[in-house]
């Protein structure tokens, strides 16, 4: 069709996987037919209670600790938002609001005015855009960390920044730390990070938008170490787990500082099932809520757990082949590998890779997008579609390997000749 990009193309490798499948389609579809809308319990009851279930299974299946689970004794459960963008923001938001609480609870000489202006947050220099712009929204500064040569906030680094900015009379409040970075797919070092954010009484919030799918496979979960220290997590399923957009999983430890920060009652909002299911409009900015949880629930009873497993396991497989591709042909460095991505990058100067990549563009056969690794330029070779198989790889290759000739003049690929 003109006018769209095609995300489910085999040959589509930015960005990140955009998911789509029929369980998942077939969800959409009843949902947008049954018309309801999820203010509340009573105004859909099987909107929250599948959700309840849905957001159970699958933080069972991606192994999270029981407390972010709505089956567990205490307050932690999960619930479905639109993206991960928003996910940051609303528990920008509720760490803001239980810092505040804190402080003047325990006496503090600073007005509640006082004690916002000095709120911090920190993340690393590669965490999302979204990162950012929650700050922005939320009037919370946001402190981007330098990483390490592989893109991985560290917990020394941390521990300094919080501690230089607790000498100038700010306020530590909000860490987010990312499990899958945009550009490189790199993994923060939870496990250092965790007991820090624990000792300083900060809000330690984890982006797994991407990568959070691979923790079906328990094969990765060593990844995830140090997740019992969050206080909350999200995953994206509309990314790299076959439901389509949108579709954002978000636990939390202790669901009262979502509703503190959120609650607004209204007499046409009340009912006397209060307390017997959680109230998922005090865990959002909007009102009503789609019935999101349905296309999920599709998409877990259609593939099941093998099911999902053997797709992601695929998709890393068909990344590791190209990588192998790549790695041939020593005209081109591989900058770094994880999970489904891919980032290379002629050898020499940068702007043989930018020339290669624009070249790509305009030949509009496969589509890539840039990258930096370690402050230099990359392409990124994602595999995103359901339908992309081993020859698409090949064929991408052999794309890149084409206009590399044409671009260097030669049909040998030893560099040593140009």
């Amino acid at each position: 069709m003109p006018g769209l990009t095609h995300w489910q193309s085999p040959q589509f490798h930015a960005f990140y996987p955009a998911a789509c499948s029929f369980p998942a389609i077939v969800g959409e579809l009843l949902s947008a037919g049954f018309g309801c809308i999820g203010l509340s319990w009573t105004t859909n009851p099987a909107y929250t209670e599948l959700e309840v279930l849905t957001m159970n299974w699958l933080g069972k299946l991606i192994g999270l600790p029981e407390e972010f689970l709505n089956c567990s004794r205490g307050s932690g459960g999960g619930v479905i938002q639109g993206s991960a963008s928003e996910v940051i923001f609303i528990v920008l938001l509720a760490a803001k609001e239980k810092k505040v609480k804190e402080l003047t609870a325990q006496g503090s000489s600073s007005t509640e005015a006082e004690i916002r202006g000095k709120l911090i947050a920190y993340s690393s220099d590669q965490s999302n855009s979204s990162v950012e712009k929650a700050g922005l929204l939320g009037s919370m500064p946001v402190r981007l960390l330098p990483t390490n040569k592989d893109g991985v906030l560290r917990g020394n680094v941390l521990a300094k920044a919080i501690n230089e900015d607790k000498e100038k009379g700010l306020i530590p409040c909000y860490v987010v730390a990312t499990l899958g970075t945009t550009s490189t797919c790199a993994f923060d070092s939870l496990d250092e990070l965790g007991p820090i954010c624990q000792k300083e009484g900060v809000w330690l919030h984890v982006d797994a938008a991407y990568a959070g799918a691979v923790f079906v496979c328990p094969e990765y979960r060593y990844l995830n170490k140090g997740v019992e220290y969050a206080d909350s997590f999200n995953f994206n399923p509309h990314k790299w787990m076959l439901v389509n957009f949108d579709c954002s999983a978000m636990w939390v430890k202790n669901s009262k500082y979502l509703v503190e920060a959120f609650n607004v009652e209204r007499i046409y909002l009340k009912d006397q099932h209060k307390g017997m299911a959680p109230e998922y409009r005090h865990w959002q900015i909007s009102l009503g809520r789609r019935f999101r949880a349905l296309k999920l629930w599709f998409v877990l009873r259609s593939y099941g757990v093998e099911g999902i497993q053997k797709y992601v396991r695929h998709q890393i497989s068909l990344a590791k082949y190209f990588e192998e591709l790549v790695s041939k042909d020593d005209r081109y460095e591989i900058c770094s590998s994880s999970m489904a991505l891919v980032c290379f990058r002629l050898k020499g100067d940068d702007s043989l890779s930018e020339k290669l990549l624009e070249n790509i563009e305009k030949r509009k056969k496969i589509f890539c997008i840039a990258g930096h690794h370690y402050q230099r330029f990359c392409i990124r070779f994602a595999i995103c579609s359901e339908l992309t198989h081993k020859q698409d790889v090949a064929f991408a290759w052999n794309e890149f390997k084409e206009v590399t000739d044409e671009m260097l003049g030669v049909k040998s690929h030893d560099i040593k000749s140009i």
